[in-house]
């Protein structure tokens, strides 16, 4: 098959003049410095976003704060309201958003369609129901009454006010739906701070929100590089940054929110996820499991496997079932919907991945398949095993976030749950195994704020999701979130 066409939308919302959204509305930026967006399949400039300045800044965060103003005091059944519609028009314009994202991330459509649209349509309505369900509680206190008087107490839940969401560029618009869904749920706004690689398919959404009915100000978009989110991060008229990202870029913005003015802070940092294969696993759906863990979106998923632990004495015949597999898969271009792997999402992120293959290669740790970025346009790599020489190999500890699956054999239970857990990281890992009552035992021993069994990278909203470690502080999703976008007030009362 070749490359679907795309909808006359698609390409006339490139052509367009992007500027930032603010106060409900795109409005040119003051700034003159340009970001070309890339095409990471072709190489090819899709269009231009701004640079944002110190102006455009300033100006978000007053369109922010009264935005806050009128949202805050919105009725939770209205607020609850407007984003079920805006996830109507995010259905609504399915085909549209999709095209835009693969388009700007390289993700293949399937992809784009089931998870950037669908599944954040999904996640956006059980947000919505969240808003008419926050509550406080009543107390009673225990202070002595000394001429009859009584006390009562009881507790509120208040939107902590203006949030800056950080979102990068592996899930761009479902990531950014979590964060604005996160604020507007409970009555805070919002601006978002896309990646510069994936800017385009939230102002498309950010228009969407104001036809659902979302007041001007309440959710704004400003683009730019990295010291645009640092701005927002420190402006004083900004309350708290959900950043989603690296482990060093998270750290820098966590100690930068708290020394500005004790911003609270939200971090979901990604790290060095691992996969435990026990020995009664069938062989072939510890293959399946390894494509799901770690290549699916070409392994740029915060929460996707990256180190492999097999017994010894079956490693051998899982690399060969997962060799033959990746070699059946079909890599080309993301708008071809029998593609099976796409591109990663920039250029800076392909050399990067070169640069890991040469320290496999200078550690001696074999490349069992792959390893190589093949010639031409675009932003491809090899879907890869590595077989690592000890649990001290590079590709063992450092995040590469792309398709590379390092393995390494175990010869017991106690030093596989050592190995797994022989990292600073702790987002999530998986077991494998039909020993269900093995499984339970081993789960509490498992260093990661997810744990799944038999399954990876699956996400539900009902289910919280976050890192413990250096992982992330926070979560999202379930209930969870409420507490992280609320400040808890206390009202005590005598009578």
């Amino acid at each position: 098959m070749s490359d679907i066409a795309l909808l006359p939308s698609v390409t006339t919302f490139f052509r367009r003049d992007h500027g930032m959204f603010i106060d409900g509305r795109h409005i040119p930026s003051t700034s003159s410095n340009k970001i070309g967006v890339i095409n990471p399949a072709n190489g090819e400039t899709l269009a231009h976003v701004s640079d944002a300045s110190d102006s455009d800044i300033d100006d978000a965060v007053v369109s922010a704060n009264q935005g806050f103003k009128v949202w805050s005091r919105t009725s939770p059944a209205a607020r609850a309201a407007a984003l079920f519609k805006l996830a109507d028009l995010m259905e609504k314009h399915r085909e549209e958003l999709a095209q835009i994202e693969t388009c700007q991330s390289g993700k293949i459509i399937q992809i784009s369609r089931a998870f950037e649209v669908d599944q954040a349509a999904h996640f956006l309505r059980y947000y919505a129901g969240w808003a008419t369900k926050i509550t406080g509680e009543t107390i009673t206190p225990s202070l002595p009454s000394f001429t009859g008087e009584r006390y009562s107490a009881y507790t509120l839940r208040e939107p902590i006010g203006v949030v800056v969401g950080i979102v990068p560029w592996n899930f761009s618009t479902m990531i950014a739906i979590w964060k604005l869904a996160s604020a507007l749920t409970t009555g805070c706004s919002i601006i978002i701070k896309p990646s510069e690689f994936t800017p385009l398919t939230i102002l498309r959404i950010a228009e969407l929100a104001i036809e659902a009915g979302v007041p001007a100000g309440v959710l704004n978009v400003v683009t730019g590089t990295g010291r645009v989110g640092k701005a927002l991060i420190e402006h004083p008229g900004t309350d708290k940054v959900s950043f989603t990202g690296s482990v060093p870029t998270g750290i820098a913005v966590g100690k930068g929110a708290m020394e500005a003015k004790l911003t609270r802070a939200t971090l979901e940092l990604g790290g060095k996820n691992s996969v435990g294969f026990l020995r009664d696993i069938d062989l072939d759906k510890a293959a399946d499991g390894i494509i799901e863990a770690g290549f699916l979106h070409s392994g740029q998923i915060c929460a996707a496997a990256e180190r492999f632990f097999v017994h010894r004495s079956q490693i051998e015949s899982v690399m060969d079932k997962l060799s033959l597999r990746l070699r059946a898969l079909k890599i080309g271009s993301p708008l071809d919907e029998t593609t099976q792997f796409g591109p990663v999402t920039n250029k800076q992120h392909q050399q990067k991945l070169a640069g890991f293959f040469a320290t496999a290669r200078a550690e001696k740790s074999t490349i069992v398949h792959g390893g190589n970025i093949p010639d031409g346009p675009g932003c491809f790599v090899e879907p890869t095993i590595i077989l690592a020489n000890s649990v001290n190999d590079t590709l063992l500890n450092e995040e590469t976030f792309g398709p590379i699956a390092t393995f390494l054999p175990y010869d017991t239970e106690d030093e596989l749950l050592h190995l797994m857990n022989s990292t600073p990281y702790g987002l999530s890992a998986s077991l494998w195994t039909n020993d269900l009552s093995k499984a339970m035992r081993l789960i509490p021993e498992i260093e990661a704020g997810t744990v799944w069994v038999n399954m990876h990278t699956m996400l539900d909203p009902a289910v919280p999701f976050g890192g413990i470690k250096a992982s992330g502080i926070g979560r999202e999703f379930g209930a969870a979130f409420i507490d992280d976008y609320t400040e808890l007030k206390s009202v005590m009362i005598r009578y």
